[in-house]
């Protein structure tokens, strides 16, 4: 997703030394311009550019669904309650909140928010916007955020700093609610309807947060300045620009040469040479998330997915031809840890620990024979001998998608076609846009465009998540087939127990309905969970000081959308030309020098040197 970049080279066929400082000199030009292309902000402002390999998918919080568009609106927003960078808790004065209480029976949550909060074309921010936005999402069932605010009766603010909310029953994530605080005066001339379907949100997008989107070129860039007047204190960089790549060996080849400060999504191939790099920091850290092999299981009369998915002894024994050790190895460099539950390991303290792990008797090993056999046992046969199995009198045929925009989806999807291949199916495998595998995830037909019908098979994918699990969760919910869930599963032990374990206050009873949640998916398989892969990111340290891992020194260094991330980060004035960064300067420095060196190359041989042009 997103356009390409092109990268210039000029050579001449010269006297050597020439030449090698002429390529020198063009090249530090052409990359330095190739990171801005159009994105060139004002002369003296500290630009902080980073880079990713996607972008947002839509800039409306009502539509968007990608990580890029979550890290634009976390920075462009606040949150009532947000989150601490250090252990991800929920504590006063991290979002518009600065203190809360609850009456004794938990339904009653009274929050006193900031009276310093201005939204950024200066009009006051009161606890009426709050009230406004959750109101907006309850009454009008906004599905991008209604699963958040099950049990939530009335949201009210009595003055211009509290707000009320009443529940029907009590709420164990209220305080992990990640849903951006609106302006009333804009949204309330949006209709729900446009909301969800046509509203762009266009920038310069009005919020409250640190910086404000300001400009987005589609395949190229996204443009935030500060807001300096964030009631918080202003962070010490005046834009960031978030620069498109669609060659992620580009960008990991952009942040060697200082181009862009800081990149996520870094190729396994790359980041282990970014090790040796004095100027770079590379990072391989845990974070929330999973990456998993989805199945279309819905059983709506319009699906267009291969009918064997909707059987769970076809899916179970899918899990036995998946060598998930392989695939951390190979497909992830073994930046990770293998896969099982729908929550992933190693995030969460011991005594607050959602993560599930199948005992031994019930963990799906790696044995082709066995998930033969099981196939076999669900009636799964080749009766012509053609070595692939039959459904119906059919050779069993599925597609597998991979995403473009992920190397390491799609060497795990070479791997399990050629898996697949020999447990006697037939794999039509591809890469795809993610656009484009989540238009047939969400695919809709009929006259009025109202019937559901996903169009597709086995998918390569994953999720990012909240520190409450409850969001996670919700996507595997009966309720979201339409919406979020993008394997139309349903269970109705596994409906009942997602509404329970929210209005169950004790930690340890609500970690044990989650278990058991998880095991529900483990057995039924509309996932078949891969690995928690860590997150790949470098930063140059020689360009920007102030940076801040989360997690108390062990996750990421930024795209968490935590907007604390980025509050301290600030020019190295000393060392920015050490570090090769793409500043305004240093490009002018490089024009003068290119200049002269060309003028030498035309008195010396008297003719043109040769240019091509490299495509990222």
């Amino acid at each position: 997703m997103g356009g390409k970049r092109r990268m210039g080279h000029r050579r001449a066929l010269v006297i050597a030394v020439v030449a090698l400082l002429a390529v020198g000199l063009v090249w530090g030009l052409g990359s330095a311009l190739a990171g801005d292309e159009s994105a060139s902000p004002a002369a003296g402002k500290t630009v902080l550019r980073l880079g990713w390999t996607r972008e947002p998918d839509n800039l409306n919080p009502f539509i968007g669904y990608g990580t890029p568009s979550y890290e634009v609106w976390a920075l462009n927003y606040d949150l009532l309650v947000g989150f601490q960078p250090k252990d991800m808790a929920n504590v006063p004065g991290i979002g518009l909140a600065t203190a809360w209480e609850t009456s004794p029976d938990g339904k009653v949550w009274t929050f006193t928010i900031t009276d310093k909060a201005k939204w950024q074309d200066g009009k006051p921010l009161t606890a009426a916007d709050v009230a406004f936005t959750y109101n907006y999402c309850i009454e009008n069932k906004m599905g991008m955020f209604i699963d958040y605010l099950t049990f939530i009766e009335k949201v009210e603010a009595p003055d211009a700093t509290h707000v009320v909310f009443t529940c029907s029953k009590p709420k164990a994530n209220m305080l992990g609610l990640w849903i951006p605080i609106l302006p009333e005066h804009i949204w309330n001339k949006v209709s729900p309807a446009d909301a969800e379907k046509s509203y762009k949100n266009s920038p310069p997008i009005i919020g409250s947060g640190p910086f404000q989107c300001v400009e987005w070129k589609r395949g190229s860039y996204v443009r935030m300045v500060v807001n300096k007047h964030y009631w918080k204190g202003a962070p010490k960089v005046d834009e960031i620009i978030f620069q498109n790549y669609q060659n992620p060996d580009t960008m990991t080849q952009d942040v060697k040469s200082g181009v862009v400060a800081a990149a996520w999504d870094i190729p396994d191939a790359q980041f282990k040479a970014l090790s040796g790099n004095p100027d770079i920091t590379p990072i391989s850290c845990v974070t929330l998330g999973l990456n998993e092999l989805g199945l279309n299981c819905y059983t709506g009369v319009a699906s267009q997915g291969n009918p064997v998915l909707r059987d769970d002894k076809f899916r179970r024994a899918l899990n036995y031809a998946v060598d998930k050790e392989k695939l951390l190895a190979v497909a992830y460099g073994g930046n990770g840890r293998v896969g099982t539950s729908l929550i992933q390991s190693e995030y969460y303290a011991p005594d607050s620990d959602y993560h599930w792990e199948p005992p031994a008797d019930v963990k799906y090993p790696f044995d082709l024979e066995r998930a033969k056999s099981e196939l076999e046992a669900a009636g799964y046969t080749d009766t012509n001998g053609d070595g692939i199995r039959d459904y119906k009198g059919k050779p069993i045929v599925l597609r597998l998608w991979a995403r473009t925009e992920s190397v390491s989806s799609q060497n795990a999807g070479k791997l399990i076609a050629g898996w697949f291949g020999s447990i006697g199916l037939k794999i039509d495998y591809s890469v795809m846009d993610e656009n484009a595998i989540a238009d047939a995830q969400y695919n809709f037909e009929g006259k009025n465009q109202d019937v559901y019908a996903p169009d597709y098979d086995l998918f390569l994918w994953g999720w990012g998540g909240d520190a409450d699990p409850n969001y996670i969760l919700s996507v595997m919910t009966t309720g979201s087939i339409g919406s979020w869930s993008d394997c139309c599963w349903s269970n109705a032990e596994y409906d009942k127990l997602f509404l329970q374990q929210q209005t169950t206050i004790d930690l340890q009873q609500r970690i044990a309905l989650v278990h058991r949640m998880q095991e529900i998916i483990y057995d039924e398989s509309p996932y078949i969970v891969l690995v928690y892969p860590n997150e790949l990111e470098a930063y140059n340290h020689t360009q920007f000081t102030g940076w801040q891992r989360s997690l108390d020194g062990k996750g990421k260094v930024w795209f968490d959308a935590l907007p604390g991330l980025y509050m301290n980060v600030q020019k190295a004035e000393a060392k920015a030309a050490a570090g090769g960064g793409a500043s305004t300067g240093l490009i002018v420095g490089l024009v003068i020098a290119a200049i002269v060196v060309l003028a030498i190359i035309v008195l010396l041989v008297r003719r043109r040197g040769r240019r091509s042009e490299v495509e990222a």
